[in-house]
């Protein structure tokens, strides 16, 4: 070794021994387990704290206005606040009394003293913290800070159809249950179990009142006490002695009935809370639960719904996030699912509300639904200050629309309108003519494949003279097809129009034939075609109901389904293909077929439209309910039933002959043939003239 590094290697020695020298040792730590007075909790400070003179005057006022108030021998008032461990009297200026800190109470004294002979600087600076926290509560929520607190209990109210859960968290129904209707969205599709409907539960769903103090209290954060009144009711109350006391009281009446009595009650509350405030506030906010297997249509039907006192029923847009706000009295507050609904209705309407309704993304819910109303005739004096209804159930027609003498207002609550049945004729003949039939069917015959086939046999009967009509005009058409043929050859050409299109004209009127007399009947059929679109997609009667091969009659009869999502493909035909709807595509291509041949001079462009249609209807149904698909199906097929029966019934040569007969009977113009010729010559006449500018231009 060189001297060099001889030397550095001294140097680095020397270097590790003033280092090792300088760093202080570390004194041995032991394992917990071996020495276990050892504790490893972090050191409490050592400062002793206290209240500012602005807490103690918090605290000074807040035993005033909310403690029990005492008179004494000599005439001095005294007030004692009891409340979350902290038991203190004020007495003039003087305060005494314990806090209990881990289950031992402390001198008031002493904890404002600081005195560690008598607790620990950690007992010291909670009981002081909690003393804060009391005040702080007492502050905002007065009297009501004591039921901040306390320990959740279940309550259940129950009859044939409903179940109910309430929470003294909150004093509100927290679970509500369908006992005879089954959900038909599973988010497991490998489990197969039959559950009921649950129209909310949890934090899902949320009923808050704000009290009309003059810093409002809400009920959801409050611990209710349930008191079993009855069978049938249930009082969730806040008891602040025992001649004074506010709470909510639930009556859920034996039998078939989906409606819920609330009614607040009050006792002595006056005198306790001393506000004048009359505005007692209603929020409810509610995740909508996904109950149908087809989400595209539970979701479109699916919204918040709401009455104006004495008038109309409106809703939010049911296709995107919306929100309204109303300075109008509202009478009903409904958030809505396609086949099932939860109804707030006021016995004395709200003064004002604010709605809100978000698209959610997620599988299991569609929308989040919030309310915000408010009542301003609310009186501290009175024992039963508000009423409300809460209907919990199916949109079924017959039972929406009796609600009325159950819930026993002299008002027309229109809960009908909840179910989308159409505009105002459509909706007419639904509630006029095809409910009252559909549900006298159901009455009697459980098969609700054999209630539509003679639902639609039913209809095919009343539109019978329509079809007869229409059929009978089609047949004179075909009558004077060679004859309209022959004048199309006469006078062909664009300068001929005026002749030939006057010339046809005399034909019809000769031979008593209307052209319009084939159309009109089929118009005249519209609205019940369409009437019956919007009733199938509401009819929860079909809910669950299998015929054939269908599973479910409001929704779609899937026979073959694929995974993946195919563009435009998924979003406007499914990833499915229905049976009904194939059969019912089929049936319209061959009435089309026998459409065209019953009808004379089709045009040679409109046939190939007339047989494009029927594909259109099949992407278009393809999603819908399996029920509407199977009535235009059997409405199809009757159709061509009575095509074919028709033609032995009208006599094309028997037509020929009357039509004869017809041409040599003086005719007296109808008004719309007399109409039509007049317009025919006003247009020759404008024809001429403008043939005669083009000539003197020339």
């Amino acid at each position: 070794m060189d001297k060099r590094s001889l030397n550095a290697l001294l140097l680095m020695t020397l270097v590790f021994i003033v280092f090792m020298w300088l760093t202080p040792k570390e004194q041995p730590q032991q394992n917990d387990a071996q020495n276990p007075d050892v504790t490893t909790e972090t050191p409490v400070s050592t400062t002793i704290d206290a209240l500012s003179p602005t807490e103690r005057d918090w605290l000074v006022q807040n035993i005033t206005a909310n403690g029990t108030m005492q008179l004494g021998a000599d005439s001095l008032r005294s007030y004692t606040l009891n409340q979350n461990g902290m038991n203190l009297t004020l007495r003039g200026d003087s305060i005494s009394g314990t806090v209990t800190v881990s289950g031992r109470d402390i001198a008031w004294a002493d904890i404002v003293a600081g005195d560690t002979s008598k607790m620990t600087i950690a007992e010291q600076r909670k009981a002081i913290a909690m003393v804060r926290e009391a005040s702080a509560a007492l502050g905002k929520y007065g009297r009501f800070a004591h039921f901040l607190s306390g320990t959740p209990q279940a309550v259940k109210l129950e009859n044939d159809v409903l179940a109910l859960e309430l929470n003294s968290k909150s004093g509100s129904i927290t679970k509500a249950t369908l006992k005879k209707y089954f959900t038909e969205y599973n988010a497991d599709e490998t489990k197969k179990e039959k559950r009921n409907v649950v129209m909310f539960e949890g934090d899902k769903n949320s009923f808050n009142f704000k009290l009309p103090l003059p810093q409002p209290v809400e009920t959801a954060e409050l611990y209710f006490t349930p008191e079993q009144i009855n069978d049938s009711t249930v009082r969730m109350v806040l008891k602040f002695a025992d001649d004074a006391y506010w709470g909510i009281e639930y009556t859920l009446p034996k039998g078939d009935s989906y409606v819920v009595r609330m009614k607040v009650v009050q006792q002595n509350m006056a005198a306790l809370v001393q506000s004048n405030n009359r505005n007692l506030g209603f929020s409810w906010t509610q995740d909508l639960h996904r109950q149908e297997q087809g989400r595209m249509f539970e979701e479109r039907n699916s919204g918040l719904y709401y009455k104006f006192a004495g008038g109309s029923v409106e809703n939010l847009n049911e296709n995107k996030n919306d929100k309204e706000e109303r300075q109008a009295k509202i009478k009903w507050i409904g958030f809505k699912n396609q086949f099932f609904s939860t109804v707030m209705v006021a016995d004395r309407a709200f003064n004002t509300a604010d709605f809100s309704s978000d698209v959610l993304q997620g599988s299991d819910y569609l929308k989040s639904f919030q309310a915000e109303a408010v009542s301003n005739d609310y009186d501290w004096n009175s024992t039963n200050p508000a009423n409300f209804s809460l209907f919990i159930g199916p949109n079924l027609y017959p039972l929406l629309s009796h609600l009325d003498k159950e819930i026993q207002t002299d008002e027309d609550l229109k809960l009908t309108k909840l179910i989308p049945l159409g505009w105002s004729l459509f909706r007419w003949i639904n509630t006029g003519v095809v409910i009252p039939v559909f549900t006298f069917l159901g009455k009697f015959i459980s098969n609700y494949g054999i209630i539509i086939l003679l639902l639609t046999l039913f209809i095919k009967l009343i539109l019978f003279p329509l079809t007869y009509k229409s059929y009978r005009s089609q047949a004179v058409m075909r009558v004077l097809a060679p004859e309209i043929k022959a004048i199309n050859d006469k006078y062909p050409g664009t300068e001929n129009a005026m002749t030939r299109q006057q010339k046809t004209m005399q034909l019809y009127s000769s031979a008593g034939a209307n052209p319009m007399s084939g159309c009109l009947p089929m118009l005249l059929q519209m609205p019940v075609l369409i009437a019956m679109f919007a009733f199938f997609p509401s009819c929860i009667e079909l809910r669950g109901e299998s015929f054939l091969w269908a599973h479910d009659l409001s929704a779609p009869d899937a026979i073959i389904s694929w995974s993946g999502n195919i563009p435009l493909v998924t979003k406007y035909f499914g990833n499915h293909i229905s049976l009904f709807c194939l059969l019912m595509t089929a049936t319209n291509i061959i009435y089309t077929y026998l459409n065209t041949q019953n009808q004379a001079n089709t045009m040679p462009g409109m046939k190939w439209m007339m047989y494009l249609m029927p594909i259109m209807f099949m992407v278009f149904f393809n999603n819908y309910a399996a029920g509407l698909s199977y009535y235009y199906f059997l409405s199809l097929l009757i159709t061509i039933v009575q095509t074919y029966s028709f033609r032995f019934f009208i006599n094309e040569d028997k037509v020929r002959a009357k039509m004869k007969e017809n041409a040599k009977k003086p005719k007296k113009k109808s008004g719309f043939m007399a109409r039509l010729e007049e317009m025919q010559r006003q247009q020759q006449a404008m024809l001429r003239e403008q043939q005669k500018q083009q000539g003197r231009r020339r």
